[in-house]
């Protein structure tokens, strides 16, 4: 396939994903309000007496609630749109391996909204909470309903990237690049990779980074266990030939 058809075929990937988000942004459009009022929880469940959420400005709820109808359109289109990533890189990959694309592209949207989901009923509660709790009693907490959306966006997002872990490295086993066997011996510095990666995508207090590197660690197993089962088997090596004894007369 030359480079103009691969530009080609990412064009067309590219404008199935958008298609796709489009739809589901509309279908979201409708319950856009209850979704905001469900993402905002989090944050207004810790929130003392006298703080509340505000908007400095006129439009700044309509645009928020714009960005909620596409963050549910595309968790709600994720599934097609992980599919057609995973058709774009189809081509080198071998037949037996085209085969699992419907299957990966499952795994991947179901751990992307696995990590937003575990980010959301798990982390936000302790990351909020030692947030404001932080601030204590000489400042009142007053965020805007647009900076609290992207930081909280942004924790969802970081953590369903990092919940892809097993489907990366189960991907790689199946191409070779990584083996079950040599994954256990990296388990060490995959831990600590883990807290570290916990500490940079997590606020600063040491549950939320925690509760990052835990189910890292976990997804760390779960993609050794599938690089075990579906990894690309090592051809057996030839048995060498009997050397052939000649009886001298």
């Amino acid at each position: 396939m030359s480079l103009l058809d691969h530009l080609g075929e990412l064009r067309t990937r590219i404008m199935h994903c958008v298609i796709a988000a489009a739809a589901g942004f509309l279908a979201c459009y409708a319950v856009a309000e209850d979704m905001l009022r469900i993402f905002l929880k989090p944050l207004i469940s810790v929130l003392p007496p006298k703080s509340t959420l505000i908007a400095t400005t006129l439009p700044e709820k309509f645009f928020t609630v714009l960005k909620m109808a596409f963050l549910g359109g595309f968790l709600v289109a994720s599934p097609y749109i992980f599919y057609q990533i995973w058709r774009f890189i189809a081509p080198g990959l071998y037949r037996e391996e085209r085969r699992a694309l419907v299957p990966v592209a499952i795994a991947t949207a179901f751990f992307f909204t696995g990590g937003g989901v575990f980010g959301y009923f798990v982390v936000f509660p302790y990351a909020f909470s030692f947030f404001v709790n932080y601030a204590g009693e000489l400042i009142t907490i007053m965020p805007t309903i647009s900076s609290y959306y992207s930081f909280a966006v942004m924790l969802l997002v970081a953590f369903g990237v990092v919940f892809e872990l097993p489907v990366v490295l189960y991907f790689l086993a199946r191409i070779g690049l990584v083996t079950a066997a040599g994954l256990r011996r990296n388990r060490r510095w995959a831990i600590l990779g883990a807290f570290i990666l916990g500490a940079l995508l997590t606020p600063a207090d040491p549950i939320s980074q925690c509760l990052m590197a835990g189910p890292l660690i976990v997804l760390y197993e779960v993609g050794i266990v599938a690089a075990a089962l579906f990894g690309k088997k090592k051809p057996p090596a030839p048995e060498s030939a009997a050397p052939e004894t000649t009886v001298s007369e």
